[in-house]
C-alpha cells in the first residue's frame, strides 16, 4: 500500500534537484504534491517534467509571497500534511570577497525565508503532520571552501529543526532535518564557482567521504519519505545523507 495516500505535501524549492526527486517519490506514494520555485524557465520545465504535480511560482525570500502561497494551498486543499522546507541557495567566496549583498541574499532565502514559511504554514499543518527541513553538512563541519556564510545559514536550519520540534510537539507535528553531503544537483551550477572550482570542490569531498562518491537526489528523497511516513516516533532529529562524511 502507498505510504502517503490522501496526504497533501508542499515542497518549497521543488522544481529541480532534491525537491523534484522528492515530489516524484511522494506522488508515487499517493500524495497530492505542490512544489514551488521562482525561476520562470525552471517553473516551465517542472510543469513539463512533473505531470500531475502542482507547480506554483513563489519567491522563497519574500515573506508576503510565502504567506500568499500558504493561503493559496490552504484555500484549495484545506490543510498541509507534509511540509518540506527545501528552497535554498548556495554561494561560496573567501571572506575578503564577501559583501553585505552576498551575505544578505543567502540569509534572506535560506534562513528568513525558511522561518517565515514555517511560521505561516504552522496553523495549516494537520495535527500529526510532518515538517522536514533541508540543512547541510556545511552547518556542522568547517573547511576552506569559502562557505562561511552558507554554512551559517544551514546551522540556523539545524537549530530550527529542534526548536520548532519542541513548539509543535503538543500537536503531534514532527519536525526533522535532513543534512545532505555533496549531492549531484543543479545547485552546483549556481554557486558562483567555475566548472574547475566545482570539480575540485567535489573531488575534495569525495576524498573525505567513506563511500567515496557524491550522492544522488533520489537518495535524499528516500530519506525525506522515511521522515514523512515511517519515522512516527522521531522529532527534532537530524538525518545525515552524506556517505558517512560527518559520522565516520
Amino acid at each position: 500500500m502507498a505510504k502517503l495516500t490522501g496526504k497533501i505535501a508542499l515542497i518549497s524549492g521543488g522544481t529541480s534537484g532534491i525537491g523534484a526527486a522528492t515530489a516524484r517519490l511522494f506522488q508515487d506514494e499517493g500524495a497530492t504534491v505542490i512544489v514551488t520555485g521562482s525561476n520562470p524557465a525552471t517553473l516551465d520545465a517542472a510543469r513539463a517534467a512533473l505531470p500531475g504535480i502542482e507547480v506554483i511560482a513563489s519567491d522563497a525570500g519574500d515573506t508576503a509571497a510565502t504567506k500568499a502561497l500558504v493561503d493559496q494551498v490552504k484555500a484549495k486543499h484545506g490543510h498541509i500534511d507534509i511540509l518540506f522546507v527545501n528552497a535554498g541557495v548556495a554561494y561560496f567566496a573567501p571572506i575578503e570577497a564577501v559583501d553585505e549583498a552576498f551575505f544578505d541574499k543567502q540569509f534572506n532565502i535560506n534562513v528568513r525565508g525558511a522561518y517565515f514559511l514555517l511560521k505561516h504554514a504552522a496553523p495549516a499543518l494537520s495535527d500529526g503532520g510532518s515538517v522536514i527541513l533541508t540543512a547541510s553538512v556545511a552547518g556542522v563541519i568547517g573547511g576552506s571552501g569559502g562557505g562561511t556564510v552558507y554554512g551559517a545559514t544551514k546551522a540556523a536550519l539545524r537549530s530550527f529543526g529542534r526548536t520548532f520540534a519542541a513548539e509543535l510537539a503538543p500537536r503531534g507535528v514532527r519536525v526533522n532535518t535532513i543534512s545532505p553531503g555533496p549531492i549531484e544537483t543543479p545547485i552546483f551550477g549556481k554557486t558562483g564557482m567555475t566548472t574547475d572550482q566545482v570539480g575540485a570542490f567535489v573531488d575534495g569531498f569525495k576524498a573525505q567521504i567513506p563511500l567515496a562518491r557524491v550522492g544522488q537526489s533520489e537518495e535524499v528523497a528516500r530519506a525525506a519519505l522515511y521522515l514523512a511516513a515511517d519515522a512516527t516516533f522521531t522529532t527534532g532529529a537530524e538525518l545525515f545523507v552524506d556517505g558517512g562524511l560527518v559520522d565516520i
